[in-house]
């Protein structure tokens, strides 16, 4: 099993360290605003592409021969959430490769439609991160940093696209 970085959970223990109620209120609904949206967006494409397999007679999906499996530490309901939407997304890809074995995809639409879904929560994740970024420095500015960087050391993501989209989001 790998471990599986997850773009939320800092920010819940920052915002506490923070202590001001109506910033902690703004950022978790700003979060799960876009959570919800990546969600239920998910939820579309997945019904369609359901669909898609009925119209066609297709009710059975192949299983994967090596799946990976990762260990995600669920320390805020924001990383439940993105967990969530990560097993949505498994869920979405295998729907996408049982209609490109049974030929209803081409190999372009396969590879267009998982880039897609891949920059969707990449995207997610790095404003999810931009915003983690801007509370570390809203606790600098009131003198907090020492606190923060004990209960929520910062760790640097190993994927250039999501630490690309996370400084896009902190300079918004």
């Amino acid at each position: 099993m790998s471990e599986f970085p997850t773009p939320c959970s800092p920010i819940d223990v920052i915002l506490r360290i923070i202590g001001e109620q109506d910033e902690i209120d703004q950022v978790e609904t700003v979060i799960l605003e876009h959570i919800s949206k990546v969600s239920e967006d998910l939820d579309k494409a997945t019904a369609q592409l359901n669909k898609l397999m009925e119209d066609n007679g297709i009710d059975m999906m192949p299983g994967y021969t090596n799946p990976n499996e990762y260990t995600i530490e669920i320390n805020s309901p924001q990383v439940a959430q993105f967990a969530h939407l990560i097993r949505k997304l498994d869920t979405l890809m295998g729907i996408v490769d049982t209609l490109w074995l049974n030929t209803v995809l081409t190999s372009k639409q396969r590879t267009d439609a998982t880039y897609q879904w891949q920059q969707r929560l990449i995207k997610l994740a790095g404003r999810i991160i931009g915003i983690e970024k801007r509370a570390r420095i809203s606790a600098h500015s009131k003198g907090k940093e020492g606190e923060v960087a004990e209960a929520a050391p910062e760790s640097a993501t190993g994927d250039k696209e999501i630490a690309d989209e996370a400084e896009k989001t902190k300079a918004a």
